[in-house]
């Protein structure tokens, strides 16, 4: 069922910079989500491990990783690494964790190095900065592993560890004051989450949440979880369930903002699409245990959606522009060209524009041009861009 309001927005005059064109599709390895198919042959580091980059992105091709300059957007190490790897910030300011097909491989963005240091897990998975640590989940053993990002440096720092009962494909969150919040599942489903003391012992658990995915925190530390009929939330102790308006409303990518009570969910409702490409977000408040649904007239992926600086809502639209929403009132009020039309592929591993969203700047892949931009969110207009060599896949930053 298709929301019938259609909410005005406001667009920038300013045209596209760049043409419509197809996303480049990569031969890529990895064959589920959150699972990576690595390398296999390690790694060429830098040659000047001395050197220092300025507000450093990181960014996957086929065949390896960029440290790019935050400012002007060049290329400055290209870091060979085969397979199909993804990125997560370490969540200590210089490092990024690569996911590869043996773990998580510790990379220096600052200094433009990938390092030797990794920490080992059978099909990595979701990796989740919260409470002053981060949080590593294998899916394939159900391994949690939580460490201080801070101790990042020579070597791996301490960590702690905690197994699921059954490997899935699940995430795992720290709790202020120590404890943990990890999903329920199996190889054949996902059921819901679980809450563990600072002791390991079970403090709550809601098993309502039919194909848990994803996390987000929201003002408060209220952390939500998506779920295949809505949302679950955990909150001052306990769990509330937000029911989506559809009987299959299947939230599993969101974004949040430590500052906003409302968390940016991506939407969709055809169980039996092989790729739904749908034209709606929704907009969950933590705090009234609501869902609003706001419909873009464009699709977008599950690369497309941030934050901004005050917590709106981004999104960025297969017709090239971020959408900008304004969480309360669940509208879109701003939209920016910055890429050409394009269109999702099927394999979620291939290359699709992407969003990365740091402080008051939005950069943006664009892989069937081979370029990024830096777009300020305060003008909407494009401020730096550059070609890249390769077809960028997925960009972080430190």
């Amino acid at each position: 069922m298709r929301d019938e309001l259609r909410r005005p927005r406001r667009r920038r005059s300013r045209a596209a910079l760049s043409v419509p064109a197809a996303v480049a599709a990569l031969g890529l390895a990895a064959t589920a989500c959150g699972q990576a198919a690595g390398p296999d042959g390690g790694a060429e580091e830098a040659a000047n491990t001395a050197a220092k980059v300025d507000d450093a992105l990181v960014a996957t091709y086929d065949g390896g990783v960029y440290v790019i300059d935050g400012t002007t957007l060049e290329v400055v190490e290209d870091l060979r690494l085969d397979g199909f790897n993804r990125l997560n910030p370490a969540g200590d300011g210089r490092h990024v964790l690569v996911s590869t097909s043996s773990g998580f491989r510790v990379l220096d963005a600052a200094g433009a190095e990938l390092t030797d240091a990794e920490f080992e897990a059978s099909k990595p998975g979701h990796v989740v900065r919260h409470a002053g640590k981060t949080v590593l989940f294998a899916d394939g053993s159900g391994e949690v592993t939580s460490f201080d990002p801070g101790e990042l440096g020579e070597g791996l720092p301490e960590a702690e560890t905690h197994t699921t009962e059954h490997a899935h494909h699940g995430v795992a969150v720290a709790l202020e004051g120590g404890g943990l919040a990890t999903t329920i599942g199996d190889e054949e489903e996902r059921t819901g989450v679980r809450i563990l003391d600072a002791d390991g012992e079970e403090t709550a658990r809601n098993e309502r949440c039919p194909g848990v995915h994803g996390e987000a925190t929201a003002r408060g530390g209220a952390l939500l979880f998506g779920c295949e009929d809505g949302a679950l939330v955990y909150s001052g102790g306990g769990f509330t369930k937000i029911d989506s308006p559809d009987g299959y409303g299947r939230i599993g990518n969101q974004a949040g903002h430590e500052d906003s009570r409302y968390v940016l969910g991506d939407y969709k409702t055809d169980p039996e699409a092989e790729l739904e490409r749908p034209e709606r977000v929704s907009v969950l408040d933590t705090a009234e245990h609501t869902l609003e649904l706001v419909d873009l007239g464009t699709s977008y992926s599950f690369r497309s959606l941030g934050r901004g600086p005050g917590g709106e809502a981004l999104v960025l639209g297969t017709d090239g522009a971020v959408h900008v929403i304004e969480p309360a009132a669940a509208e879109v009020t701003d939209s920016f060209p910055v890429i050409g039309e394009w269109r999702e592929p099927l394999e979620w591993q291939q290359p699709r524009p992407t969003l990365f969203v740091r402080g008051a700047t939005a950069y943006v892949t664009d892989p069937g041009e081979k370029r990024l931009y830096a777009v300020d969110l305060g003008s909407g207009q494009v401020r730096t861009e550059a070609a890249l060599p390769e077809a960028p896949n997925e960009i972080t930053g430190v």
